[in-house]
């Protein structure tokens, strides 16, 4: 099994901090963020990694390298502008192969286990999502989850973590290079029951401005 780290966004929410750092190399307690991630993904045996790179791709792929620091290999998958969420895994299908794979958004901490999604998703389903308790900042959610499956409406909706597990037939229609938002994707095929899901209750941070980035940064420093 594959994954995919998304971080070719240009995170404008985060500047000036990524005027000239992009958003996945920002640290935390002395760690960058996408450091954390390869860290995770390697403890749950996903070492064959992708990452796709848009604004200052360079930097990322000068500081990851091949990977090896964290026992993965990494592979690049290069746009000359950012495509969206959809859009920059339709690029990288080629790099992903043929067998559903993770998706993990570049810019979150968490403690989630990686090796736990191939066997969550349901049977039929084409994707199977993480979503989380909404956080402050988004407190309308997402999606709604309902007996295992995820609904586009609900009661008590939940926030999608960013965390995924995807067959590559979802993407296949998009053409590559494409700009292709992930709801435009995801919302026809849970209409259509194809989408499972998971409330996890663990740690999960979406570090999308300075001010968050220094909040989490204080909490793991004094152990909170």
């Amino acid at each position: 099994m594959r994954a995919m780290i998304l971080a070719a966004g240009r995170g404008e929410r985060m500047r000036p901090l990524t005027d000239g750092t992009p958003k996945p190399l920002l640290e935390v307690a002395g760690k960058p963020l996408i450091g954390r991630l390869l860290e995770a993904l390697a403890r749950a045996h996903l070492t064959d990694v992708v990452i796709n790179v848009s604004h200052l791709g360079e930097r990322i792929e000068a500081a990851l390298g091949d990977g090896r620091r964290w026992d993965v290999r990494i592979r690049y998958s290069r746009e000359t502008e950012p495509l969206e969420t959809a859009g920059g895994i339709a690029k990288a299908l080629p790099l992903l192969g043929d067998e559903p794979f993770v998706v993990v958004n570049g810019d979150i901490l968490t403690d989630f286990d990686f090796a736990k999604l191939a066997q969550a998703r349901a049977p039929g389903a084409l994707a199977h999502l993480v979503l989380v308790d909404n956080p402050p900042h988004h407190p309308r959610g997402d999606f709604g989850l309902d007996g295992g499956r995820v609904r586009n409406a609900g009661d008590a909706l939940l926030t999608f973590s960013g965390i995924g597990y995807y067959d590559p037939a979802l993407f296949a229609p998009i053409a590559r290079g494409s700009k292709y938002q992930l709801a435009a994707v995801l919302r026809p095929q849970i209409d259509a029951g194809r989408v499972s899901g998971e409330h996890y209750r663990g740690r999960w941070h979406d570090v999308g401005t300075p001010e968050r980035l220094t909040e989490l940064d204080q909490a793991l420093r004094t152990g909170s």
